[in-house]
């Protein structure tokens, strides 16, 4: 039984101010794991002044010295990679492999962004004028629980590089995750204030961070409900705001695809992270012609997956991450069938042989049409939708026909008719045979997926502002 009552603040572990304490259960057990008292507006308060106060020398910084606080986090990271996956797997039910994944990624973070400030000219000429690549001051990171690891490092790791101190935010549902990261962090012996840790509620810490007139950069990822939110409140002050939001990505299997390897990786993209990922592919297109032939091996795909303990490395589906989830998916899989979809793998219930923790059957529906709710909503769990089209063009109508424009997969065995047609996608990223990210790339969505790109020279600049210095 663990039990967390302090922030991160200035550079050491302080108990936190705020009164509400919540328990934390085991997604896989529903057993309670620890204890978890929550930050509130005087803890952010003390955060962001000590980030200020921190911004004053990160904005003297030279490139080496920002390359060498890179390079002592990924190693500080790194020698915590284990920790960093187990935390994962007990707090939300993170697959094995899914964890491993991302705890690597974290580390791996800071040695991009070294590697992308390293060649990045933060001087620059443009006629009589020099260009200089400032920080755009403290920045406010939020993070949600389902990468918690993954997505804080990413963004501090682009906050290091560019200069800029930071406040974090994790989500209230990751107190174990973000003890052990902070943890680690603090091994780095980065100056005081270069970063600050606090677990708290968005209605009054994200709240605090998003009013605050010195926080000058808010990098959010999460729901877009709540990215509309702090939009809103971030332009009071004028803050530079990165938003990472909901996806409801398709995923496009052409008819000249390899079916034995598009079929695998299609449902794998679905159910990644057990189906609780932005960028899952909920939605495959099919050619219509070939919908009975890949239903069936989207059908036998499925009954391969193991569903059970995350810890165990052959598990591929685990829990969901709590009883409000779990309600949440049940109800989008009566809903798909009330709206006329045919079931063909799942459905509603737990698992055979697990009675006990949040479980979901990996569920698939055929005959769907763009305009049920499990097409257009984020379920956040492993339910795909197979829509059938009659062409190339209407595969393009259906993928775009969504309020979401974050991620796509197109599986085709001839390049140039892939790149045609993921061109005319109306998303931020497009893998073609592939659902690994490059994660030197830009990463962000379209339409209300959000606003601005994370990772490589487009995540750093979006911590920096350009200021003009001209003389005759």
């Amino acid at each position: 039984m663990w039990k967390i009552n302090h922030s991160y603040i200035d550079g050491a572990f302080v108990p936190v101010q705020g009164q509400e304490t919540m328990e934390c259960l085991n997604p896989a057990t529903e057993a309670v794991i620890g204890t978890a008292t929550l930050a509130g507006r005087e803890d952010a308060r003390r955060a962001i002044a000590a980030a200020q106060r921190a911004q004053h020398s990160m904005n003297l910084t030279s490139k080496a010295e920002r390359i060498d606080m890179l390079k002592r986090l990924q190693a500080a990271v790194l020698a915590s990679t284990d920790e960093i996956r187990d935390t994962a797997i007990e707090e939300y039910g993170a697959p094995f492999a899914r964890a491993q994944w991302v705890s690597r990624y974290a580390s791996q973070s800071f040695a991009n962004a070294a590697q992308t400030l390293e060649s990045y000219e933060l001087v620059r000429h443009f006629g009589d004028a020099r260009v200089v690549m400032a920080p755009v001051g403290v920045a406010a990171l939020i993070a949600p629980w389902n990468s918690t690891a993954g997505t804080i490092c990413s963004k501090l790791a682009s906050a290091i590089a560019a200069g800029c101190a930071s406040v974090i935010k994790p989500s209230e549902l990751s107190p174990l995750q973000t003890d052990v990261l902070a943890r680690a962090l603090h091994r780095a012996e980065l100056p005081k204030g270069v970063f600050n840790i606090l677990l708290g509620r968005g209605a009054d810490v994200g709240d605090e961070i998003s009013r605050s007139a010195d926080v000058a950069k808010i990098s959010f990822t999460g729901s877009t409900a709540t990215g509309k939110l702090i939009a809103r409140s971030a332009v009071e002050t004028m803050k530079r705001v990165s938003l990472s939001l909901t996806g409801k990505s398709a995923s496009i299997i052409l008819d000249d695809a390899d079916f034995d390897t598009a079929i695998a990786l299609a449902v794998n993209a679905a159910f990644m992270n057990n189906g609780q990922a932005c960028v899952a592919g909920t939605r495959l297109l099919v050619p219509r012609n070939l919908e009975r032939d890949i239903i069936e091996r989207v059908t036998a795909q499925v009954a391969t997956m193991t569903v059970g303990q995350p810890q165990d490395p052959a598990t591929v589906i685990g829990p969901l991450v709590n009883q409000a989830q779990f309600d949440r998916v049940q109800g989008f899989i009566r809903r798909g069938l009330e709206q006329g979809a045919r079931l063909v793998a799942g459905g509603e219930g737990r698992p055979a042989g697990l009675n006990k923790g949040y479980y979901v059957r990996p569920t698939v529906f055929a005959h769907v049409s763009n305009d049920m709710d499990i097409a257009r909503e984020e379920i956040f769990g492993p339910v795909l939708s197979i829509i059938a089209y009659d062409s190339d063009e209407q595969a393009i109508e259906i993928a775009n026909a969504s309020v979401y424009g974050l991620q796509a997969y197109v599986f085709s065995q001839q390049p140039e008719r892939a790149r045609r047609l993921a061109a005319r996608l109306e998303v931020g990223s497009v893998l073609i045979n592939r659902i690994a990210p490059e994660l030197l790339a830009p990463f962000g969505g379209l339409k209300q997926s959000g606003v601005g790109r994370e990772f490589g020279v487009f995540g750093l600049e979006s911590y920096l502002e350009p200021k003009s210095i001209v003389m005759d």
